[in-house]
């Protein structure tokens, strides 16, 4: 079962951004994911996106280690609807000084939440029972593929612009345990706990080489 507050994650939420395979300058990109608050939840998670287009789907594999263990972690790619470029989040965007980096303070650099990583993406349906849970050891994988067409006709209509430009979006992992509890400064979406959303890992999208 989903997570009763995570049902109002898909209403405040903004979902998929992903474009026709004929205007991408290349079919085969990366990420590599980096921790963020590590320091304060004791794991550095971290780890390796690839995404690839062919033959009009586009394929997902995601490889992560250092996740606090046995719990779901939810995943998606980030960025601004316009086509500005999104980044990381550095210990700058800390703007209450906790110490932490939430989820809405990784919003001036890396925009809204877009693509979800779970079984069905083109649903453009962030809570769902299917994201990668980590093992005992801190490891999670993820493979996806998803027919591009699908995700640009639910993008048409949430955006008005069906653009993909994943060389200019970042992929976050969320999610901590709910034990110790964040401190009420640790800011979520409303309605949805804050230790279903902190970052965890970034990584921004790059062209593969």
């Amino acid at each position: 079962m989903i997570p009763r507050p995570l049902l109002s994650f898909a209403a405040v939420a903004a979902f998929a951004v992903v474009a026709p395979t004929g205007s991408f300058a290349a079919d085969k990109f990366v990420a590599n994911l980096q921790p963020l608050n590590a320091a304060k939840i004791g794991t550095a998670a971290k780890g390796t996106a690839k995404l690839s287009i062919a033959d009009g789907k586009l394929v997902t594999v995601i490889d992560l280690e250092g996740l606090p263990p046995g719990i779901m972690h939810l995943q998606h790619y980030h960025g601004f609807p316009d086509g500005k470029q999104a980044a990381c989040p550095t210990a700058d965007a800390d703007k209450n000084g906790d110490g932490y980096i939430d989820l809405i303070e990784t919003e001036a650099v890396a925009g809204t939440t877009m693509v979800p990583f779970h079984a069905h993406p083109a649903t453009l349906e962030i809570p769902n029972d299917t994201y990668p849970t980590a093992d005992k050891s801190g490891a999670a994988h993820y493979t996806n593929t998803e027919v591009v067409a699908d995700i640009e006709n639910a993008l048409k209509d949430k955006f008005k612009s069906p653009v993909l430009a994943l060389e200019k979006r970042v992929i976050f992992v969320h999610g901590v345990s709910e034990k110790p509890a964040l401190p009420d400064s640790v800011k979520s979406l409303p309605g949805v706990p804050a230790h279903v959303t902190l970052p965890i890992a970034c990584g921004t999208i790059e062209a593969e080489k």
